[in-house]
């Protein structure tokens, strides 16, 4: 069996580094926004190239923070995609803002400039691009157009940890940047976090008090807070493995490149070749029939994924911010054939040829049966 996602090799990797220091921060007794969460932000600002890092309880929580310091209010517009996980969009009704959907451009499954530029209103407070799979949407572009129209860029980072173009990386590109350290993130926590960044530092002190109550200093509440707090285990476990970030982003890229290489000439569609702006959180092929190639392969012992199977606006919680299918061409069309393949840093070789090798026995199948 092949998995799509192996966190046990992972651990395995780390076990001695891993356990010790989440050792240390049990006998320490301080376990809320404790030393380890004070040093793992430091170490991920500088990862990030970033003045500030501010941890959070999750990917959501960090969204949900980043709109209201960014000074998102209800009756203000947030511009995001539908080609998203639904979390997005619900940090923007969380502000009591509306989401504006567009679509996402066909070759980088990223928002479109364009799109984005026709969706500004007078109403648009702030533009919300999501790093799909890994991939950096077309940043210089969009701050350009924020820049022009006096929009706020708040980066979806959830799934780009160290995604990286002309020197930036994910998350600094415009104002904020929000990452997730779900488990299955390419940096991915012992259970849920996530984190905050900006070069602001009165945007910083805000998101600070937001995540702890409002609080600035003990009993001082000077906002209407949230318990957002990052406990001190989860900061102690994702400073282990920040140290090993670049080895596994390393390794998902050459993995990647392997698939690409295989994968030519085959009429299956694959993620564009990328230079360092592709960290491939996931690797998704754009395949017909989708559903029983991966029935099939399923047969065959290889465990894939679908991110994700509906767009946002077609969600039953989220139908009211369209005006249902056919809203977003581009998106629908890739929920119906995105199909997402193993890939982890400890991944070997030959796992990607037998991946490769029954993905084109099953289309080649049916390819027979249909002649």
């Amino acid at each position: 069996m092949i998995p799509f996602l192996d966190l046990k090799a992972q651990y395995d990797s780390i076990q001695v580094p891993l356990e010790s220091a989440v050792l240390e921060a049990l006998r320490s007794c301080d376990y809320v926004l404790g030393g380890p969460v004070r040093k793992f932000e430091a170490a991920f600002a500088e990862y990030c190239g970033s003045h500030h890092a501010i941890s959070v309880s999750t990917g959501t929580s960090a969204l949900h923070l980043a709109l209201l310091a960014a000074g998102v209010r209800p009756g203000d517009e947030v511009i995001t995609v539908p080609m998203t996980f639904v979390a997005t969009v619900a940090a923007i009704l969380y502000a009591g803002a509306t989401p504006v959907l567009v679509d996402v451009d066909p070759e980088t499954f990223t928002m479109d400039p364009e799109a984005f530029e026709s969706a500004i209103t007078p109403r648009t407070r702030a533009v919300l691009p999501v790093h799909l799979h890994g991939r950096l949407a077309n940043m210089v572009e969009i701050c350009d157009i924020a820049r022009r129209n006096g929009v706020v860029v708040i980066e979806d980072a959830a799934q780009a940890h160290g995604a990286e173009r002309d020197g930036k990386k994910a998350g600094t590109f415009g104002l904020i940047g929000c990452f997730s350290f779900y488990p299955g993130k390419n940096l991915g926590a012992c259970g849920e976090g996530g984190a905050i960044v900006t070069d602001d530092p009165e945007i910083a002190a805000t998101l600070r008090c937001l995540r702890d109550w409002g609080q600035a200093g003990k009993y001082n509440h000077v906002l209407h807070g949230y318990n957002y707090r990052m406990d001190t285990i989860q900061a102690a476990a994702l400073e282990v493995k920040l140290r090993f970030l670049p080895s596994w982003t390393a390794s998902r890229q050459k993995i990647a490149a392997l698939y690409n290489e295989l994968l030519e000439e085959t009429g299956i569609e694959f993620p564009e070749p990328a230079e360092r702006d592709h960290v491939y959180h996931v690797y998704a092929v754009s395949i017909a029939e989708r559903d029983r190639v991966k029935a099939q392969l399923a047969e065959a012992g290889i465990a894939t994924g679908i991110h994700y199977p509906r767009p946002v606006h077609l969600q039953p919680a989220y139908s009211g911010l369209a005006s249902g299918p056919g809203s977003f061409p581009v998106s629908e069309k890739l929920t119906e054939r995105f199909l997402s393949l193993p890939i982890f840093p400890e991944m070997t070789e030959d796992q990607v040829y037998k991946v490769v090798d029954t993905l084109k026995h099953v289309a080649e199948v049916r390819h027979s049966e249909a002649v």
